[in-house]
């Protein structure tokens, strides 16, 4: 009888041991992407985010801006605002991406969305794939300074966070997010023609695109 207990003793301390090895592995291989290292690329000066941010995530787009034949000035479009004297212009109605991380798995998914800490202003939207977490973006500041933007590339963005919200099940990837950088533009202008006349009011246009989006958060913020 002692002999069969000093077996089952040893036999479940090296069991122990695997699961605790096993654990440790795990942990130490399925970090999130996030926890990983992000590193921006140099942006130019006016689209620089405030020093105490630091990108914690990043996701690279793959999808469409989308655009919508309007008369231009409109209610919402100040004259200023259109691209020229025609009275008629394509205006960007949402973009439609899935961003990927660096193993290709879709992360994040990007349109336009009310947000409600600014009363349902429609503002740029993304919400994670998993924990279904929210960030809205405030005022976007734009850059098409030709040594980092491609001339046929829509402009590279800094948008201060607008709004977080929580996934369903308390979710809370992006919630920590203070803003955005839109990098490494290609594609995604407005057509060049077709939208001129009053026939033409109504038309759409989807137009593919490919962007790197940055997440940063406070610094102290772990």
């Amino acid at each position: 009888m002692k002999y069969w207990n000093a077996s089952e003793n040893q036999t479940t301390r090296r069991i122990l041991r695997i699961a605790w090895s096993t654990a440790l592995a795990v942990a130490f291989t399925a970090q999130p992407a996030h926890a990983r290292r992000v590193t921006p690329p140099p942006v130019p000066s006016d689209i620089r985010v405030l020093p105490g941010n630091k990108a914690f995530l990043v996701g690279h787009a793959v999808g469409t801006q989308n655009y919508i034949c309007l008369p231009c000035p409109n209610p919402t479009t100040p004259a200023a605002s259109c691209p020229d004297t025609s009275g008629f212009a394509w205006l960007l109605f949402t973009p439609e991406a899935t961003l990927f991380n660096d193993r290709d798995k879709p992360v994040i998914f990007h349109f336009f969305s009310p947000n409600p800490d600014e009363d349902g202003t429609i503002r740029a939207t993304w919400q994670h794939s998993r924990d279904a977490s929210v960030v809205w973006g405030g005022r976007a500041i734009p850059s098409s300074d030709p040594d980092f933007v491609a001339p046929d590339a829509i402009p590279w963005l800094l948008l201060p966070m607008g709004g977080t919200q929580a996934g369903p099940k308390r979710g809370d990837t992006l919630t920590a997010t203070t803003f955005i950088q839109r990098l490494n533009t290609a594609g995604g202008v407005a057509p060049s023609d077709g939208c001129s006349q009053l026939t033409d009011v109504g038309k759409k246009a989807f137009v593919p695109y490919t962007a790197d989006y940055f997440f940063y958060k406070a610094d102290a913020d772990d």
